[in-house]
């Protein structure tokens, strides 16, 4: 008897901010496979029978392989199990979803993909600021601010991050933030740009930083990363720049 997997989104980690349907998932769940910043308060909403299994990876941590991850999800629902691969944000943004879909689609276990709230949209809403404004930003783009090796990407499409006319989301950016903002800078973009640093959104820890590009990338230049954040820059519409 084949199982099912349920890649869920879990949103920022504000368990009021999860969708019904993945509070459906979770509760109907026989196992729970969760990344670190899915976890906390959003797992409990899973039935008290089901398995936790922590699967997640941060930068210079421990963390599960992504072969492990995917041969668990083939594991469990080929013993006919129903399966929720729990991550956080939205699971299609930064969160290596097409490697596990591809695993469980070779595999012929059905699945679903449960959207959820996008970290950046609850940053953007914890700070009182729209990602768009009339006239004056009229594109979102989101990116990671470091490949495999944990450094700045060899392909940055400069002239795209430094556009003026477009609102910058950072997914783990705040170690090579500084490399971004020189060259964001040296390509034309203000130093005085509006950014926001924002850590742990979500969490009770949550903090959020208003600055400029300039401004962020002195502080953030050598500084070791507490929390995980996210950096976002352009047209922001917010007042009182420190």
């Amino acid at each position: 008897m084949g199982g099912f997997v349920s890649f869920v989104s879990s949103g920022p980690g504000d368990p009021e901010l999860i969708t019904l349907k993945a509070v459906d998932r979770l509760a109907r769940a026989d196992v729970v496979l969760f990344d670190d910043l899915a976890s906390g308060p959003v797992l409990g909403h899973a039935g008290r029978a089901a398995e936790l299994i922590g699967v997640g990876k941060r930068a210079g941590r421990p963390s599960a392989k992504q072969d492990h991850v995917n041969a668990l999800l083939v594991e469990h629902a080929r013993a006919g199990r129903r399966v929720v691969r729990l991550k956080s944000g939205d699971a299609g943004i930064f969160g290596r979803l097409e490697e596990e879909l591809h695993a469980v689609t070779e595999a012929g276990i059905a699945h679903e993909i449960v959207p959820g709230v996008p970290s950046a949209c609850a940053a953007a809403a914890a700070a009182g600021i729209p990602l768009t404004r009339r006239m004056t930003a009229r594109r979102v783009q989101f990116i990671t601010g470091a490949d495999v090796t944990g450094g700045l990407p060899g392909d940055v499409n400069w002239a795209a991050l430094a556009d003026p006319a477009a609102t910058t989301v950072v997914f783990m950016g705040q170690r090579t933030f500084t490399r971004l903002a020189e060259g964001l800078i040296a390509h034309g973009l203000s130093p005085d740009t509006p950014a926001l640093l924002a850590e742990a959104v979500g969490h009770p820890e949550q903090a959020l930083i208003r600055a400029t590009i300039a401004g962020l990338a002195r502080r953030l230049d050598g500084a070791k990363a507490e929390h995980p954040a996210l950096i976002l820059y352009g047209a922001l519409a917010f007042d009182g720049l420190a």
